[in-house]
């Protein structure tokens, strides 16, 4: 192949991608499915955070279940709920990545309104068009303006596309692992709910003590109640890492590679062409 027909199909090429690019930023195609994808992942967030404050809340209750009785005439008192000590300490930071989650998220949506406004799409045609304009002259188009057009298609084009791909990632390798530890954490919440006993606020000792007593006789084996407490901690704590795992691939790892690529791509097709 000749030069001049290299040359001749790669500005054929570039004015269709330009073509391409003006008529996306206002027919907006993807726009709407980007922003059901992130209302989608944020109603995720939001319920893992909610998740994640009920278990505070019940750990709390559990921490703070005391049992007291006198075998032989012998006082002891078991705090079996100390042993969620770690598990809350992780719950906390679980829930304020959830809270940070939940704000990236947000962020996403003002920004697909910024990009989807009508200003950014007719500063990008404007800018489109006079960066063709010049690419069909024989000298290269200045930098500056091939560096506007790549800062305006990525504020148009890059949240859109960053959340379309990073949801079906999430589809594809995410969603079975994010359901499961959601459902287990919320069982987790119901278990040690069951494991805390009754409390016994009540002035009447007797009455406090039938209660005991109830309780003591569906858990008799307080070594049997010591493993449940703790394999409830185990699995729920195991879970959890799982849910930060991918709300940080969803909201950080994911999306920053992603703009590292589309800004690789944009700056190849628009600026290295012009400085040859």
């Amino acid at each position: 192949m000749k030069a001049t027909d290299f040359q001749f199909l790669r500005r054929l090429g570039l004015a269709a991608l330009l073509a391409t690019v003006i008529l996306c930023s206002w027919l907006a195609p993807l726009d709407r499915a980007a922003s059901e994808q992130v209302d989608a992942g944020l109603k995720r967030a939001l319920v893992s955070f909610a998740t994640a404050r009920a278990l505070n809340a019940v750990i709390s209750v559990a921490q703070g279940t005391e049992v007291a009785f006198e075998p032989a005439g012998i006082g002891m008192v078991f705090t079996p709920g100390q042993l969620l000590d770690p598990l809350n300490d992780l719950v906390e930071r679980f829930s304020n990545l959830m809270l940070a989650a939940s704000i990236a998220f947000g962020i996403q949506k003002v920004f697909l309104s910024i990009g989807a406004h009508w200003l950014a799409s007719s500063l990008l045609t404007v800018v489109a068009l006079g960066w063709g304009a010049l690419h069909l002259r024989p000298k290269p188009v200045p930098a500056l303006l091939s560096r506007l057009l790549i800062v305006l298609l990525m504020i148009r084009f890059a949240i859109p596309v960053v959340t379309i791909g990073t949801d079906m990632l999430f589809r594809e390798f995410m969603a079975a692992d994010y359901q499961s530890s959601q459902q287990a954490i919320d069982m987790t919440s119901g278990q040690i709910t069951q494991l805390n006993p009754p409390g016994s606020t009540t002035s009447d000792v007797q009455g406090a003590l039938e209660k005991f007593k109830g309780w003591w006789s569906q858990n008799a084996d307080v070594k049997v109640l010591f493993e449940n407490l703790k394999q409830a901690a185990e699995q729920s704590a195991e879970h959890m890492i799982k849910l930060m795992a991918i709300f940080l691939l969803q909201t950080l790892v994911i999306p920053l590679f992603l703009l590292w690529g589309l800004y690789g791509v944009a700056r190849g097709a628009f600026r290295w062409p012009a400085e040859r």
